[in-house]
């Protein structure tokens, strides 16, 4: 459904697509047979695309009324990145929006046939009005291949589908909420649902593919080098499997909360996929995303399994512990990465790039710094001291039911003391600063000189985010620590 909220018409080109996902392209080392998308015959005032593939079979994608259909190629465009690169066909990724945007005739394939797309709506919707594009997809042979796609039973099958819809929100959603409330959750928690996507990367193969080899240094990958172990073929929640169609394992801690919600199950083996050995680095690193692995991400993933355990807990009346337990283990490794690779200097002042707050730095911390030296973080020393907090909780939350963790729970306590030590250290070579009362980045020449970096931003209030409560559980049953 297209609404005008404007206050004049408006005209728009709405384009369902489809596609298929390139495998068959040459330069992989095990292309499989290429599919096929075409205009296919059918019944008046209904577009037709046939999807042909060699394993799924044949589906059919019905559009409603006499609408263009546009077909491309979903192949890169080579010689838009790199001109010295001709494409191997005319009709690329791009060549819908080329056709619709630019005008370009040739940018679509007018045998109608390709690997991508779409039908070609133009409409104009008054001020204040909407309009309903209907489509329908079906195997060949289906009930949907016979009669009128978009018949009765249309309208039916549409019917029962919302109200199975109703049914599951309001089985999730506390009644306790009023109408605009409840409608702003299931529309939350909705969109939280769509983005999960089937996520392919098979990186070792990729890397191979791309000239990059572990025991030949001269052959260099584009990225992810140090990542050849990465082998992901999983259902992962994406930040927006249209525009974003990738995971990024901060974000992701913050997805599971709200898919918990529905979906305890769901949300608990999202955190365990970062953890896995296919995903997690040896050296303990967590992958940030598909572009660059290696970044470094806010260590949130032990905020969101400790979140996530109290969830359950009080809905249930107890949580996962051997899902805790197991979680924590693989934690401790990605602490001590941390720990050994952020904290260059070992005074407990933490380092690292993209950190969780865009456009903040007067440098890009994922690059060398221009003056040399490097950069003492006010926040990356701050999620530190969080990320001990919330390793605390869980060691303690271990240790009420064996004894045996307690010691990995004064083991957090000092050492959150000597992060929240170094943290609110004053002086002139400290991120604290008294006069000013604010926390300041601290910038680290090669020369031995100290500066603080003196811009208010994020960076400098998120040391007071820092902050846990301890309700003095273990102390009631150790109190010998």
């Amino acid at each position: 459904t297209v609404c005008n909220r404007g206050p004049e018409p408006a005209t728009l080109h709405v384009l369902p697509t489809v596609w298929f996902r390139n495998d068959w392209a040459g330069w992989i080392s095990r292309p499989s047979e290429k599919p096929m998308l075409k205009q296919a015959e059918g019944m008046a005032g209904v577009s037709t695309i046939e999807a042909v593939h060699p394993k799924l079979g044949t589906y059919r994608l019905y559009s409603e009324g006499d609408v263009p259909l546009l077909f491309t190629e979903n192949e890169t465009n080579d010689a838009l990145l790199v001109p010295q690169h001709p494409n191997p066909s005319p009709h690329v990724k791009d060549g819908i929006n080329n056709f619709v945007v630019h005008g370009q005739q040739e940018a679509i394939n007018e045998a109608r046939v390709g690997t991508k797309a779409a039908a070609h709506y133009q409409i104009t919707i008054d001020s204040g009005k909407e309009q309903v594009i209907r489509l329908r997809l079906g195997a060949a042979g289906s009930a949907t291949n016979s009669g009128n796609p978009f018949g009765p039973s249309f309208d039916t099958l549409f019917a029962e589908r919302l109200q199975e819809a109703d049914e599951f929100y309001a089985s999730v959603i506390p009644g306790s909420l009023d109408s605009d409330a409840a409608n702003v959750m299931r529309q939350a928690i909705a969109g939280m649902l769509w983005s999960k996507q089937f996520y392919y990367y098979d990186l070792d193969l990729w890397l191979d593919e791309h000239g990059a080899d572990p025991f030949k240094p001269t052959r260099r990958a584009p990225r992810n080098e140090h990542w050849h172990h990465m082998y992901n073929a999983d259902i992962v929640s994406m930040p927006d499997k249209w525009e974003y169609p990738w995971y990024a394992a901060w974000d992701l801690a913050f997805h599971v909360l709200a898919l918990t919600l529905v979906d305890e199950d769901f949300g608990k083996e999202q955190l365990d996929l970062i953890l896995r050995g296919s995903y997690l680095h040896p050296s303990g690193q967590l992958p940030a995303y598909e572009w660059n692995f290696g970044d470094v991400n806010p260590p949130v993933h032990a905020w969101s399994t400790m979140f996530t355990y109290r969830l359950e807990k009080l809905r249930k009346g107890q949580g996962d512990l051997d899902w805790l337990e197991r979680s924590f283990h693989k934690l401790l490794m990605n602490f001590t990465w941390w720990v050994n690779r952020k904290d260059r200097s070992g005074n407990n002042a933490f380092e690292g790039g993209f950190l969780g707050l865009d456009n903040i730095g007067v440098f890009d911390r994922s690059s060398p710094l221009p003056t040399g030296g490097y950069l003492e973080q006010a926040d990356g020393t701050a999620w530190m001291a969080l990320f001990c907090q919330n390793m605390l909780e869980i060691a303690i939350e271990l240790t009420l039911a064996k004894p045996v963790y307690i010691d990995m729970a004064v083991k957090f306590i000092e050492h959150f003391l000597w992060i929240a030590a170094s943290l609110a250290r004053a002086g002139g070579e400290g991120m604290w600063d008294e006069e000013e009362g604010f926390f300041y980045d601290v910038l680290r020449l090669p020369d031995g000189r100290a500066q603080r970096l003196k811009v208010r931003s994020m960076v400098g209030l998120l040391p007071r985010c820092a902050v846990t409560v301890f309700e003095g559980r273990l102390l009631e049953k150790h109190p010998e620590v």
